[in-house]
């Protein structure tokens, strides 16, 4: 398949080349700054171009991956009627797409990617809707292309595996950021909490979430908990968090009993 990626952040980039591995051809690279869209298009052999009106007509599907906010914009900036256009965002709707074309749908990978990790898309699942079922086939096949992981879901099942996806990666990562802050001040190194972190995810391979959790919450520690508090007494967001989280635990445990 023939394909142009509108886009040039951490989604377009490791999408464009999972792609190109997966012997699509990726024919043009579209950035509003032309710096991105070069260094992209290089990677995949593509041609680099940073205004709408170079977007060529002769790709058979345009994947918009920008920023939520501005993919209805983007969608009403260029027209390729009878060719497949479809955005990779988890929580906007795949009707504003209408402008670009009568034929549009959503190639939903459900991952976090970032540009400086080469990444297999094979097992990640991909979450797709058409307005169509000739444009659904489609899909399919460039999804299995490059995954065993495909699946058809309406925009409301993919806007909960998106708010899933942030408790479950993006709210998670934060939480290793502000441990890390907090290390660092005291002279330590995040490479003690490394293993810590690699462990609690490969748990979840073959425990429930609610039977593989943990520490001082769990076990409704008090004592615990409020020497934790008290040494947090001058980081008031930490105490914030940590007090929400622990009450979320505690809750969800003392429900079960």
């Amino acid at each position: 398949m023939r394909i142009t990626i509108i886009g040039s952040g951490n989604v377009a980039t490791v999408l464009a080349f999972a792609l190109k591995r997966g012997g699509h051809e990726i024919v043009q690279v579209y950035s509003r700054t032309k710096a991105n869209a070069i260094e992209l298009a290089e990677q995949v052999d593509a041609k680099a171009v940073n205004e709408f009106a170079d977007i060529h007509v002769n790709a058979d599907l345009y994947i918009v991956s920008v920023k939520d906010d501005v993919i209805a914009k983007t969608a009403n900036s260029f027209n390729v009627d009878g060719k497949i256009v479809v955005h990779t965002a988890g929580s906007i709707p795949m009707e504003v797409l209408k402008a670009s074309s009568d034929n549009y749908g959503v190639f939903y990978p459900l991952q976090t990617f970032s540009k400086q990790r080469t990444q297999s898309f094979e097992s990640i699942p991909i979450c797709l809707e058409a307005s169509d079922e000739r444009t659904m086939k489609a899909l399919k096949e460039l999804a299995n292309s490059i995954s065993t992981n495909v699946t058809e879901v309406n925009s409301e099942q993919r806007k909960v595996l998106h708010l899933t996806a942030v408790f479950a990666c993006n709210f998670v990562n934060h939480l290793y950021t502000l441990s890390e802050q907090l290390l660092k001040e005291h002279k330590l190194s995040f490479d003690y909490i490394r293993p810590l972190i690699i462990e609690t995810a490969e748990k979840i391979k073959n425990i429930n979430p609610l039977e593989a959790q943990t520490g001082p919450a769990r076990r409704n520690d008090q004592q615990v908990m409020l020497s934790h508090l008290q040494m947090l007494e001058n980081e008031p967001v930490l105490k914030s968090i940590y007090t929400l989280l622990s009450e979320s635990i505690v809750n969800t445990y003392n429900s079960q009993q």
